[in-house]
């Protein structure tokens, strides 16, 4: 059975940094992408960063860029979210996701709180 579960969520201060991880199993983890996804309140799905199988090719979202790194450790199954400069707007629930066998899996989330 695939799972992925995200922690390292909490509340922090304009400014602050917060590290997500996502623990992966039931797959193969070396062999797929992975992805963060993020829904602030009242709001949709945002897609927020990829990166490939081997994890020398991530992608990030314009509003993140240059503030978040992804990163992954395949030797551990784990998939990791660092977030600088935090902002307000960065406000949301992260979840970890990945296309497996063309089924998508999520997480159950973890929620980030920015707030003074």
């Amino acid at each position: 059975e695939v799972q992925l579960v995200e922690s390292g969520g909490g509340l922090v201060q304009p400014g602050g940094s917060l590290r997500l991880s996502c623990a992966a199993s039931g797959f193969t983890f070396s062999m797929y992408a992975m992805d963060w996804v993020r829904q602030a309140p009242g709001k949709g799905f945002e897609w927020v960063s990829s990166i490939n199988y081997s994890g020398d090719r991530p992608t990030y979202a314009e509003s993140v860029k240059g503030r978040f790194t992804v990163s992954r450790d395949n030797a551990k199954n784990t998939l990791y979210l660092q977030m600088d400069s935090l902002a307000p707007e960065d406000t949301a629930v992260y979840f970890c996701t990945s296309t497996i066998l063309t089924r998508p899996y999520w997480g159950q989330g973890t929620q980030v709180t920015v707030s003074s």
